[in-house]
């Protein structure tokens, strides 16, 4: 599966469509919008009443005449549902929680022409900050990865740098390749200005998928100052033809997040995980980087991989995530939806070694051990990085934090729901490429 997290594109935030939901034009649409939330972030106090306006949007060819809803806490649990009667006025959803938790809220309602489902969600957050982790992290969780971090540096690097044309003037451009555990490597590109003598750099592992890096995804960064080196979360060429990737997918990486995982020692995700902290080992190494600032970034998979850097490296002085993947493992253990990449559905025939495994990968674990100003944007409409599951991780940070509660937002930015976290992460990185403190705005109603 690839995760997309598309730069942001003009739309208006009020109308929130889940999928096949999406449509213009002769289709119909579905809009699912809070009533007065407690603020701007829908976060409310135990006991608030919490209600939704669902409003079809119909035209001449296509009608909504009802629907029904559900409402989830913490992505799992039903605790209201029921059906709808679109009329004159907007049908109402209303529920309350009594306890710390988040509530997703979704409708669903068929077209009387055509056959098409319509969807829609939204959601809600109940005193947020005070949302723990299922488990603690395992007794032994710091002596396990500073052994693996001994291992990886029982194998030198062993970095091979390719010059090429990075299309951008005044930008430098190369692939890297370097050494990892037990035989494999650490593919990407590193990219940075023509001029000058040292940079800020920044970190940038990629989302869940197999495909190629984008040379912008470097150069663009670049372009504005910075040392940048983005890698491959797997061993493979960053620039080979589409085929390969998807031969890659279907085959030798076809699920790869459940390869060894009965097992710490062959979890996919060690590989991964070292990968990250060579790859940042060696750009603080570097004699072009100005010692001073070390963003780690990235979405989804990339922002569990970007907390895991910062945990594991402490040169790292900031992290910026969005929609960050992998938290709360164990989740169903305090009735929470547990997200991607989905241990406990890949437990198989051994769920007891499958999950005591995913403790020692899980995003939270590795955010308790971040120290550095950390901006963390998140959708309270999510089912892949679940908010009750980023909610406590968030929770674990021991630094200056800003967390930016999306109420639309789902895993990709569609109508355009990530723009209030990308404008806080380019106020961010704007400030941090300069040098600047980072502009913490902590939010008081989730934190």
């Amino acid at each position: 599966m690839r995760i997309l997290l598309p730069h942001p594109v003009s739309s208006s935030l009020l109308a929130f469509l889940l999928g096949s939901a999406l449509s213009f034009g002769a289709e119909p649409s579905l809009q699912l919008t809070p009533v007065a939330p407690a603020n701007a972030s829908a976060v409310y106090r135990p006991g608030d009443k919490i209600t939704w306006r669902v409003e079809p949007l119909n035209d001449e060819a296509h009608v909504l005449k009802s629907g029904s809803f559900t409402v989830k806490q913490g992505g799992a649990k039903i605790i209201a549902q029921g059906n709808l009667t679109f009329g004159p006025e907007p049908a109402l959803i209303t529920t309350s929680l009594s306890e710390p938790g988040t509530l997703l809220a979704e409708v669903t309602a068929p077209q009387e022409s055509g056959t098409t489902t319509l969807k829609a969600s939204n959601g809600a957050a109940v005193e947020p900050a005070k949302l723990a982790p299922s488990q603690p992290a395992p007794a032994d969780f710091d002596a396990f990865w500073k052994s693996k971090i001994a291992e990886l540096s029982a194998v030198p690097a062993n970095p091979v740098l390719e010059k090429g044309d990075s299309g951008v003037p005044g930008v430098d451009y190369w692939k890297i390749t370097m050494d990892n555990i037990r035989g494999t490597h650490i593919q990407g590109q590193l990219a940075r200005p023509a001029e000058g003598g040292k940079f800020p750099a920044v970190f940038i592992p990629q989302w869940a998928g197999v495909y190629p890096l984008d040379k912008k995804w470097v150069t663009d960064k670049a372009k504005d100052g910075w040392l940048v080196l983005n890698i491959l979360a797997h061993d493979l060429p960053i620039d080979a033809p589409k085929e390969f990737y998807t031969e890659q997918a279907n085959n030798a990486l076809k699920n790869y997040t459940a390869i060894g995982n009965t097992d710490r020692e062959t979890s996919y995700f060690l590989r991964m995980f070292l990968s990250c902290y060579r790859a940042a080992e060696y750009l603080s190494q570097r004699p072009d980087w100005n010692g001073k600032v070390f963003l780690a970034t990235g979405g989804s998979q990339g922002g569990l991989q970007s907390f895991v850097t910062a945990a594991l490296f402490p040169k790292v002085t900031a992290v910026i995530v969005c929609v960050p993947a992998g938290s709360d493992n164990t989740g169903y253990l305090a009735g929470r939806q547990p997200g991607w990449p989905g241990w406990k559905n890949n437990a198989g025939s051994e769920p007891e070694k499958v999950m005591e495994t995913s403790r020692y990968f899980d995003a939270m674990n590795f955010a308790a051990r971040v120290h550095c100003p950390t901006l963390v944007g998140m959708g309270l409409s999510d089912v892949t990085s679940p908010a009750s599951g980023v909610f406590a991780a968030f929770n674990q940070i021991q630094a200056p934090k800003e967390i930016v509660v999306l109420p639309e937002g789902q895993h990709q930015n569609i109508n355009n729901a990530h723009a209030p976290y990308y404008k806080r992460a380019n106020t961010w990185s704007a400030a941090l490429v300069k040098g600047e403190p980072a502009p913490v705005e902590p939010n008081p109603a989730a934190q």
